[in-house]
């Protein structure tokens, strides 16, 4: 079963994806994402059971060598994490709006995964990287004290880091404005 996720981030677009190769050589996962980001980077991200999302992250910081930037693991991740990463979401209505913005992908992964465990809530888009300049971001839905519950659950994981840019919460979106959210 699928209920970990892991990510590793390269600075050479190369060795990322000789590592990419390796990671899932190594043990039984599938690659969510495998992709370049900006600027000039490279992640990959992999799911499966603990043990084997572990076992494929080691490999993959180990074959990163010099270009590792940063790697994470999170065990029982959010399902719908996955679906937010590739962009594959689309809730039915787009009630209160939450957006929050990172200068780091994993930490947005982070605290992605901590805003959808916050309250009941829909991702829309976990933007990682590409046309960011390596920034990072999630918009999510939801009503109006669950989407305020999510921000402040992301902003927490950011600030505690020190990479959180900014966070806001627009109750009542214009529905001029959603069409350019997806």
């Amino acid at each position: 079963m699928a209920n970990a996720i892991g990510m590793v981030e390269f600075t050479s677009i190369a060795r990322g994806i000789y590592a990419a190769d390796q990671m899932v050589k190594i043990s039984e996962v599938e690659i969510v994402t495998a992709t370049t980001t900006c600027p000039g980077k490279y992640i990959a991200i992999v799911h499966g059971d603990v043990a084997a999302v572990e076992d494929s992250v080691q490999i993959g910081e180990k074959v990163a060598g010099e270009f590792w930037v940063d790697s994470i693991i999170i065990p029982n991740v959010n399902s719908q994490v996955f679906p937010a990463i590739t962009g594959s979401t689309m809730p039915e209505r787009i009630q209160a709006l939450g957006i929050i913005e990172s200068f780091s992908m994993s930490t947005m992964v982070i605290a992605a995964d901590a805003i959808l465990k916050s309250a009941e809530l829909e991702p829309l888009e976990l933007r990682l990287g590409n046309g960011l300049g390596g920034k990072a971001f999630f918009t999510f839905t939801g009503d109006v004290a669950a989407v305020q519950t999510g921000v402040e659950a992301g902003r927490n994981i950011a600030d505690q880091k020190g990479l959180l840019v900014n966070a806001e919460v627009i109750p009542s979106p214009s529905d001029r404005l959603i069409p350019s959210l997806f």
